[in-house]
């Protein structure tokens, strides 16, 4: 088999964080879906990818990543809005700073729950944090999707995406900041682990113009930063060329990956995402020869 020809998903979520479906059925989606290599890139933890590795024989055709997406600080030198995020592959997942870490943003993100029920609260939004962990995969990380998820199944918001554009998402009444690690941090911890960490979906940082990408990659490229999530479902062709540029002109690797969360966004599947997307083999084999640079952190799954 060539798979060279295949696609892949280096962007994905489980119960150990956000998402709706354990990681090892998130192994057998990724099986079903036809793609050549995954990752698990759940939102501050690395649980996931430690449950894929401890799940026994790791030869065959389907390769894997460990992942994460560190949810970082917004440098003080750029000013824009929305998600800043890291993301990390082929890290050990036994390092004891990156765990440590990890674990006190799991604890931030825990400890805004409360805060954004009594919020809803406040709005007359009959809900409760005991109706949301019920409602919640077991060992969830519970979070703003599995409020939103409540606020849908009782009626008061037609969607996920109402949920968050009503109450929850930034800027909205009962959206609560939460602590985030430095960006600079985060790349020095992603480093130390012997992973190689990516810019995740510039798209969504809503910048003014195409021009402050080039100035943000010119700061955090010499932090370390050594790729860009290009492939994104949101990305439109031009912003997905325009990034694509953007790490031939910095030297950086091409990453992608559909999001995939489960029940929180149905229409968006492994692999493909909402039907469109399509990230190339190639990029995992660049990523792959990075990280074999310096460690040997990359696995094959059997099929």
């Amino acid at each position: 088999m060539d798979y060279k020809s295949g696609t892949i998903d280096l962007h994905i979520h489980s119960t150990a964080s956000d998402g709706s479906f354990d990681p090892l059925d998130i192994l057998l989606l990724a099986k079903k879906a036809d793609i050549k290599a995954f990752a698990l890139t759940d939102h501050d933890s690395i649980d996931g990818s430690r449950k894929i590795l401890a799940h026994g024989d790791l030869s065959g055709s389907l390769k894997f990543l460990t992942g994460v997406e560190i949810s970082a600080q917004s440098p003080d030198f750029f000013s824009a809005s929305g998600s800043f995020h890291i993301l990390g592959y082929g890290f050990d997942v036994d390092h004891p700073a990156l765990n440590q870490s990890l674990l006190q943003q799991q604890q931030a993100r825990k400890s805004r729950n409360p805060y954004i029920i009594e919020r809803l609260n406040d709005l007359g939004v009959d809900i409760s944090l005991d109706e949301v962990i019920s409602a919640s995969e077991k060992n969830a990380q519970i979070g703003r999707p599995h409020i939103a998820r409540v606020l849908v199944a009782k009626g008061i918001a037609d969607s996920i995406g109402t949920a968050f554009s009503h109450y929850l998402g930034k800027g909205k009444p009962a959206y609560v900041e939460k602590t985030r690690i430095a960006t600079d941090y985060a790349i020095e911890l992603i480093c130390s682990a012997g992973g190689v960490p990516i810019l995740a979906h510039p798209g969504l940082l809503e910048v003014p113009d195409f021009e402050a990408y080039e100035y943000l990659l010119s700061e955090l490229v010499p932090m370390g930063l050594k790729g860009i999530e290009v492939y994104y479902p949101s990305h439109s062709p031009e912003e997905t060329d325009y990034f694509l540029e953007l790490t031939e002109k910095f030297d950086l690797l091409p990453t992608g990956g559909s999001d995939f969360h489960g029940a929180i966004t149905p229409h968006i599947k492994i692999g493909t995402a909402d039907g469109h997307l399509s990230v190339p083999y190639i990029c995992y084999e660049r990523l792959v020869q990075e990280i074999q640079s310096f460690n040997s952190n990359t696995f094959s799954i059997s099929s």
